[in-house]
């Protein structure tokens, strides 16, 4: 994965471009700036800061995490001038020290997280933050002739595509499309937003495991 978006990072933001997500795109840009205001962030899978652009004018501050060089590259580029720290690192392991947050932004990463890594990687994002914390999970719904169509599934469940790049390499990427049941099984008291072609799962800490 994480040679998959080095090699996609120049291109990236093409996924943005298309013109039946547009009016979708409007309507999250305008919502999720909403939820962080005047919060302290943990950005998870920061990318390009395409969404960090929107979120981090109105935070008491933001921290990304991204595993590629080359995306946190565009992102500290379009970032300048905010106040926003980049740092390369897991997000299985975030590299963040002892601080923690009011809240949380992962956008399009839960969908490439495998089934059998999904509570690992809550259990550390929620050991990131303050009692409290809001998380926002934001991704893709599967819409047909819009999305990449899934190629094949394995054992777990887990659904994958097979992408390819400007340069002609061919990727075998990991893309699940959750259920709204799925996603409200994560988090006690979640709240699912859906429009179209995304959704975004809303919940606070502290809960029950």
């Amino acid at each position: 994965m994480k040679d998959y978006y080095a090699a996609r990072a120049a291109e990236y933001d093409q996924v943005y471009l298309k013109p039946e997500r547009q009016a979708d795109l409007r309507a999250v840009e305008q919502w999720l700036p909403t939820v962080f205001a005047g919060k302290t962030v943990l950005e998870v899978a920061c990318g390009t800061g395409y969404w960090t652009q929107f979120i981090a004018p109105v935070s008491a501050g933001l921290v990304g995490v991204d595993a590629s060089a080359e995306t946190l590259q565009i992102a500290r580029s379009r970032l300048s001038g905010l106040a926003v720290t980049l740092v390369a690192g897991d997000a299985y392991e975030l590299p963040i020290g002892e601080r923690r947050f009011q809240s949380a932004f992962a956008g399009f990463w839960w969908s490439h997280v495998p089934k059998s890594q999904q509570r690992r990687f809550l259990d550390g994002l929620h050991a990131a933050l303050q009692p409290g914390a809001t998380v926002v999970l934001l991704d893709n719904r599967y819409v047909e002739g819009s999305n990449i169509p899934l190629s094949e599934s394995d054992a777990e469940g887990n659904t994958y595509q097979r992408r390819t790049l400007a340069d002609g390499s061919v990727h075998r990427v990991l893309k699940n499309f959750p259920s709204r049941r799925e996603l409200l099984a994560i988090a006690p008291g979640a709240t699912v937003r859906e429009w179209p072609y995304y959704w975004a799962l809303t919940y606070q800490l502290p809960f029950s495991p």
